[in-house]
């Protein structure tokens, strides 16, 4: 998961910093609690018992990912903040409504990002323009918007891949399935690496535009 620090203007760099970790912890809490509540209410109750489906940030926050990777960003002002919470637990084989039940688990995370680019962009909108405060909600709704975007990349571990799961399901296509569940760590790295005109096309460039139309900016 990853927020690049496109915004600028007057407003300095730690304050700049500080709004995109306060967007992320927000945006993967909430991304993370989505999973687990909408697989608890599709008959999968393992997120539940384990205390998963919960606002309480300390049941999702991963000590690198959430805590650590990004405040060694923010120390060395790498410009980026990048970071993820601990994956929320499912048990497929517990949902309802066959192939359709990860699909619906999965898309309630980047459909609870929307909401937030939704709710964060209209408050920076009609916030007080001489305050901080429309930088801070534009920053996370700009940030959610990253989240979302880049969580639908059709790759496992991301939610778009059971998207794409059920596609080639469809087609009998579990060879696919296959080389993907293989060596999807190995391709995010060179997607992360090396594919940052495709990451800029179908993440930020995107991600902008959907925080605009609902920022004004």
């Amino acid at each position: 998961m990853m927020f690049q620090a496109l915004t600028t203007g007057p407003i300095g760099t730690e304050l700049q910093m500080i709004a995109a970790i306060v967007g992320l912890v927000i945006g993967v809490v909430l991304h993370e609690a989505a999973h687990g509540y909408v697989a608890f209410r599709l008959g999968d109750p393992t997120a539940y018992y384990l205390g998963r489906v919960t606002l309480n940030p300390l049941k999702h926050i991963d000590l690198w990912g959430t805590i650590l990777v990004p405040l060694i960003l923010i120390i060395s002002r790498a410009g980026f903040v990048f970071g993820w919470a601990k994956p929320v637990p499912v048990n497929y084989y517990n949902l309802r409504y066959g192939n359709y039940g990860p699909v619906m688990v999965a898309l309630a995370g980047p459909g609870t990002n929307f909401l937030l680019v939704v709710v964060f962009g209209l408050l920076a909108r009609f916030s007080p323009p001489t305050t901080a405060l429309p930088f801070l909600f534009v920053t996370i709704a700009l940030i959610n918007a990253v989240l979302m975007f880049f969580n639908l990349i059709p790759i496992p571990p991301l939610d778009g891949s059971k998207v794409l799961y059920l596609i080639l399901h469809h087609y009998h296509r579990s060879d696919i399935v296959e080389f993907l569940e293989r060596y999807s760590f190995y391709i995010i790295i060179v997607l992360l690496l090396f594919g940052a005109g495709l990451v800029s096309r179908f993440v930020i460039g995107p991600a902008l535009a959907l925080t605009r139309l609902f920022a004004g900016f």
